[in-house]
């Protein structure tokens, strides 16, 4: 079937984009074919236009990992879902088969792939995905709050519950307050009874970090990020601290941690090669974790939290599709303080 969407044929700047009409196969066995009615922006979606060593696409590459909308086509033997089901789709897909995927850790997978980064993704009218990859959401969400909910949840919910298990009493800090993980990060670290420190570089940012949850906002532009944090804590440092930003806000991070803490990054937008003082890991016994995305059933524990209001993304506007260039200069430019969801007509 013919379908149209926002396409790459180069890396580049947000010019790359462009509309398409392409041909869709129609779904094989234990796919299903949504039809996209919002997708949410990523940081990964910059990575992946500007390009890098890691990316090896297909042209035409249709970027987008989080995605809503409706069961319109089922494949052979298609399972989970029927026609006319409104469904959030899982960001990545796995082989389900090897030792990892079959351990319940998918996210472990050698052949692990996000949408729209080493294979096709949702800035499009319609997308195969597979049946296990689907989540129901009635009509407790609406397109755009179940498109901007998947990634950034998985994200946090390992991070704050796998990786830092978090618990009621500590004190965690979390870096970029205004991103879409950093959001989740608040929510689900006060969810858990944790003091919440969040820092931004954008005083503006500082009130809708509040609303959210953080019990004290560090404006890292203005104040010492490690100075802060172990001001606020009595010297003592914070008992976690998140980070997906690099550079040197990760050794600020890193400082600001107290003995026998625990640092967990996801990111590096700001820089892969920090400078680290090696004694702050081994003297204070520091554990330094690294995670990517989560494991499939996270996003399925996490569901009801999200169907019930307790987990709710902050969608920073709404554009439509072809507006792809606009969004993606919006979020280039930090002006956005949660998640840009694109509507699809």
């Amino acid at each position: 079937m013919q379908t149209e969407g926002m396409v790459i044929h180069e890396h580049g700047g947000p010019e790359v984009l462009g509309r398409q009409v392409f041909e869709l196969d129609e779904p094989g066995p234990h796919q299903v074919r949504v039809r996209i009615r919002a997708v949410a922006l990523n940081h990964l979606d910059l990575w992946v236009r500007r390009g890098g060593p890691a990316f090896r696409l297909s042209y035409p590459h249709r970027l987008g990992s989080d995605l809503a909308g409706e069961v319109e086509a089922l494949g052979p033997g298609a399972r989970g879902v029927s026609l006319g089901d409104r469904v959030m789709v899982h960001p990545a897909i796995s082989c389900g088969t090897c030792a990892a995927c079959r351990a319940g850790s998918d996210n472990l997978c050698r052949t692990y792939q996000i949408l729209g980064e080493n294979t096709q993704g949702g800035y499009a009218t319609h997308l195969n995905v597979p049946d296990d990859g689907l989540l129901l959401i009635g009509n407790a969400l609406d397109f755009a709050t179940a498109a901007a909910l998947p990634l950034c949840t998985l994200t946090a919910w390992q991070m704050a519950y796998r990786k830092a298990q978090v618990r009621p009493g500590q004190t965690v800090l979390i870096t970029a307050a205004g991103s879409g993980v950093s959001t989740m990060l608040i929510q689900l670290c006060k969810l858990a009874g944790a003091r919440v420190l969040a820092s931004t570089t954008n005083p503006a940012k500082v009130e809708p970090a509040r609303q959210l949850g953080a019990d004290e906002v560090i404006v890292s532009s203005e104040k010492d990020l490690t100075r802060e944090a172990k001001r606020l804590t009595g010297r003592a440092g914070v008992d976690v601290a998140f980070d997906h930003v690099g550079g040197e806000l990760f050794e600020k991070a890193l400082a600001a941690t107290r003995r026998g803490g625990r640092l967990v990054i996801c990111g590096a937008t700001a820089g892969f090669t920090p400078k680290i003082d090696l004694r702050h890991i081994f003297f204070k016994q520091v554990e330094i974790l690294g995670s990517t995305m989560g494991r499939k059933g996270d996003l399925a524990e996490a569901l009801p939290m999200m169907l019930d209001g307790r987990l709710r993304p902050v969608v920073d506007r709404t554009l439509p599709l072809w507006e792809a260039r606009t969004a993606h200069e919006a979020l280039e430019g930090r002006q956005v303080f949660g998640k840009i969801v694109l509507t699809v007509p």
